[in-house]
């Protein structure tokens, strides 16, 4: 299987609108943001101390290790945040803050490589004596992430060596020979992240280690029993006595349907696909293309958000996807588009660049507000806040973002994803260049040893018309594939202003357009942005009798700021007309959809009950788009609107 390969963003400058003003607000608000709340800095938040964990590891402070036992992925997640941040604009100031990091890091490592503070601080004589639970691995891979991000951002070795180290050691407490441990992480991230370390380095043995913890996983007898009778725990799992919370009752070949924690499984999904791409696995993409179905057209929102459990933060069963009640992580979504980047370097195919859309312009920048201060970990679909206050069911849905969380892996994981997002525009395969995503940027590649720059511009996705100019450095063959939205019920293509019957190149959902390119030939895509309802299949039984309303990528909502309160008597009859505006001056600037509909009259009811047909009157409906909810004054939200048939 030949694999394609990401274009990173040291190529590429993004001069977005949409995408350059998140990436503003994360270079300018959210990374010196999060740096104090990892500093303990934020007044009236809970506090982090993720740094000073690493100062008391290093020797350099006293007290007690704080937070989570998996404290330490914050400052991975920020150290690979900021290592993104600066392939899109340099800033010295903050590389020096990150290699001071770094060296305190170094500075709290073990002489054997070991890296991790809860351990170092805490239990300094339990190491890898609970995989199951304590994160271990998990923290390793994310620090593994940073120090390639920082290596390849940056060209200094320092962390990669430190991580390389920490890997080193690794590999000799697991693996297949007798005198070694045969476990594998609760919570999969060191296999994606082990990928990537051989990727920089060409080290086999990371590549291998990955893929001992992916095919040892699920093994009987069970891993996760054997170290629990070592360390006398005789309590039952709490996940109903069931590893299918992290994805090990069976092996990885032989799972089906998307169960448990929805980030575990998601990441590991991740590194099957790399797995199978780097070393030709067949039965890892198969496995791979059979979760992809299950979970995308069985368990995923319309808004790209997956795990609607809050027990476990899990998959539940197919079809079963409550509004008001969802859990629909961030990091979820995130890790969505992870995998979904990684199933196209196995096959360049369409339906995998849509769900990697969805999820980025909906289930994973709602996590955080506008201004990049305030964050959602769960991101429902419904919000009544008098229900998410009052009801215990739904006390983890909260009405309005919060400051910084306890748990706060979502808040750093969306900064490095916004921060790397020139990563996921386009992807190589030899002389074939795939265009996945549409945003304005300029990029510089390398095809059969010639240069190419392409500039592409465009206003999505508020604007369905994207223009990229072609600048070889002399004339060159190669072929430019362009991806066809499937939200787009028709497209144009033109080169050199010339249609093309794009229909006849066609292939998996993107045009090949194959010929000998000059400078200055021009590409045009124009693809009709018109107002869709949405309706899902029935055996979602939340939705039916309602409807969703998208525009291009862009998933909608109505909201108590625009509508009023009570938004579930408001019913969209089916001819009513949508109409799409574009109105600068609201949310930094959306369309919105304004139409008729009409309100069930509620003050001619004198009874809780009664027979006949509601009464209702005309009124008019904003619709903003979903990621930019709870902008404004707190309310209620809905996505899912009935419809008056």
């Amino acid at each position: 299987m030949k694999k394609t390969a990401e274009i990173g963003t040291s190529k590429i400058t993004v001069t977005d609108q949409f995408w350059g003003h998140y990436l503003e607000v994360v270079r300018d608000h959210v990374i010196p943001y999060q740096w104090k709340a990892l500093n303990d800095r934020l007044p009236d938040t809970e506090p982090s101390h993720a740094i000073e964990n690493f100062r008391i590891a290093a020797g350099e402070a006293e007290g007690e290790f704080f937070g989570m036992v998996f404290q330490d992925s914050d400052v991975a997640k920020w150290i690979e945040a900021v290592a993104f941040s600066l392939e899109n604009k340099r800033n010295a100031e903050l590389e020096q803050t990150a290699d001071d990091v770094i060296a305190l890091l170094g500075r709290a490592q073990d002489e054997s490589g070991y890296l991790n503070t809860y351990y170092t601080v805490k239990e300094p004589d339990q190491r890898w004596t609970n995989l199951r639970d304590n994160h271990e691995l998990y923290c390793a891979g994310h620090l593994i992430e940073a120090a390639v991000a920082y290596y390849k951002a940056t060209g200094k070795r320092h962390f990669l060596e430190i991580m390389c180290r920490y890997a080193d050691y690794i590999d000799s407490v697991f693996g297949r020979e007798e005198h070694k441990l045969k476990g594998y992480p609760g919570h999969q991230e060191i296999e994606l992240a082990l990928v990537k370390l051989y990727d920089v380095t060409g080290n086999e043995r990371y590549l291998n280690l990955s893929k001992y913890f992916i095919d040892e996983r699920g093994k009987q007898p069970h891993y996760f029993d054997l170290e629990k009778r070592e360390r006398e725990d005789t309590k039952p799992f709490w996940f109903n006595d069931d590893y299918a919370y992290h994805q090990a009752h069976k092996p990885v070949r032989d799972q089906k349907e998307a169960v448990g924690h929805a980030v575990r499984a998601t990441y590991m999904y991740t590194a099957m696909a790399d797995l199978a791409s780097r070393t030709n696995d067949e039965s890892l993409k198969k496995a791979c293309e059979t979760l992809w179905e299950n979970v995308t057209q069985k368990q995923m929102y319309v808004t790209g958000g997956i795990g609607s459990m809050v027990f476990g933060e899990a998959f539940s069963f197919d079809y079963d996807l409550p509004n008001d009640m969802s859990y629909t992580e961030t990091c979820a979504s995130i890790a969505l588009v992870f995998w979904a980047n990684r199933m196209l370097n196995l096959e360049a195919n369409s339906k995998y660049a849509d769900v990697m859309e969805l999820a980025l312009y909906n289930g994973t920048i709602s996590g955080m507000d506008l201004d990049g201060k305030k964050f959602f970990y769960v991101n429902p679909l419904e919000v009544l806040p008098k229900a998410c206050e009052t009801r215990n069911d739904k006390k983890h849905v909260k009405p309005v973002r919060q400051t910084w969380f306890g748990c706060a892996c979502c808040p750093p994981n969306l900064a490095r994803l916004i921060a790397s997002i020139g990563h996921y525009i386009y992807s190589q395969k030899e002389k074939e260049l795939f265009v996945h995503l549409y945003m304005g940027n300029e990029t510089r590649f390398e095809v059969a040893g010639k240069e190419v720059e392409l500039v592409q511009q465009t206003n999505y996705p508020w604007d369905g018309q994207v223009s990229i100019t072609v600048n070889p450095a002399t004339e060159h063959t190669f072929t430019l594939a362009l991806r066809i939205p499937g939200w787009a019920r028709s497209a144009v293509v033109k080169v050199n202003g010339e249609a093309v019957d794009h229909e006849s190149f066609m292939k998996n959902g993107y045009v090949y357009l194959n010929r000998s390119w000059t400078q200055g030939d021009q590409v045009e895509l124009s693809l009709p942005m018109t107002v869709e309802r949405i309706q899902s299949n029935p055996l979602i039984r939340h939705n039916v009798g309602k409807v969703a309303l998208k525009r291009g990528p862009v998933v909608y909502c109505l909201e108590e700021a625009d509508n009023g309160e009570n938004l579930h008597g408001i019913l969209l009859p089916r001819n009513a007309e949508l109409k799409a505006e574009y109105v600068a001056e609201l949310l930094d600037g959306v369309v919105v959809i304004t139409g008729e509909a009409e309100r069930i009259v509620q003050d001619t009811w004198s009874s809780l009950y009664r027979p006949g047909e509601e009464q209702t009157r005309q009124v008019q409906i904003k619709a903003v788009p979903y990621y930019a909810w709870c902008n404004r004054e707190p309310g209620e939200m809905i996505v899912w609107v009935s419809e008056k048939r």
